[in-house]
């Protein structure tokens, strides 16, 4: 995780960014602190990355890069504004002792778009990441990657349409997709929770779960009761400003 100390809206590079809308950092670091403070005390490590100054964004420690068994693919950024978070990622892991750290070639945002699901990684593309950097990811971490292709602009990233909640569980907004990946959805995933789109609107899949608790935002309650139904448990967090608990946090398969 990355404290949201220069967190502000100065551009806006998805539909949820309003620069016109006021930032309140104070606020913006309690939810911050509530979320990091869930994750300790359901008995998970939280490491820190530095912010810099001038990378508003560095809070969406998600999109920085995606880990399997302690092997690191970096993120390279579609936008401009957030193209150094990338390098700082890198930099963290290198400085933490991890040796298998690779610069991608093609776009990917990360966990934004690579959801690691048991032995595969389901891929996003359509918006921010390349589909060429769908088979680097095969190529470095080492795992069978699905393609999946988004068509609304609102869920830009794979996270906000899409949540794994264990290796054979996943809940997801269809409208997301296109047709020919939703039928790969509900062919891979037939027990699948879907999501009322009121839920995704508020960004109720971008969650994260540990295969038995599930944080999400406290707004989607009708999707915090699904996964409650199939012996999950949920536990709301406050919506962050373009981004759920899991755009804030960076899963660390070491």
């Amino acid at each position: 995780m990355c404290p949201p100390t220069y967190v502000a809206v100065d551009y806006a590079v998805n539909p949820w960014m309003v620069p016109s809308a006021p930032v309140d950092r104070h606020r913006a670091r309690r939810q911050w602190e509530t979320l990091r403070r869930t994750y300790c005390e359901l008995g998970h490590r939280v490491s820190l990355l530095d912010p810099l100054p001038g990378l508003p964004d560095m809070v969406y420690t998600a999109n920085g890069a995606t880990v399997v068994d302690g092997v690191v693919l970096g993120a390279r950024f579609r936008h401009p504004e957030r193209a150094a978070e990338a390098a700082a990622h890198r930099d963290w892991f290198r400085t933490a002792g991890f040796t298998r750290v690779t610069e991608p070639v093609f776009v990917n945002e990360g966990e934004g778009d690579l959801l690691v699901a048991g032995d595969v990684v389901l891929a996003g593309t359509g918006f921010r990441t390349d589909p060429r950097a769908h088979t680097e990811a095969t190529r470095v971490l080492g795992r069978s990657v699905v393609t999946l292709e988004l068509v609304d602009p609102r869920y830009y990233h794979l996270d906000t349409a899409l949540a794994v909640l264990d290796p054979t569980t996943i809940g997801y907004l269809p409208e997301a997709f296109t047709a020919a990946s939703q039928s790969v959805l509900r062919e891979r995933f037939p027990g699948a929770i879907v999501a009322d789109p009121a839920d995704a609107a508020v960004l109720g899949l971008n969650a994260v779960s540990d295969g038995r608790h599930v944080v999400l935002p406290a707004q989607a309650s009708g999707l915090a009761a699904a996964p409650a139904g199939r012996g999950f448990v949920p536990i709301p967090e406050l919506l962050k400003g373009g981004g759920g608990p899991k755009c804030c946090t960076l899963e660390v398969r070491a």
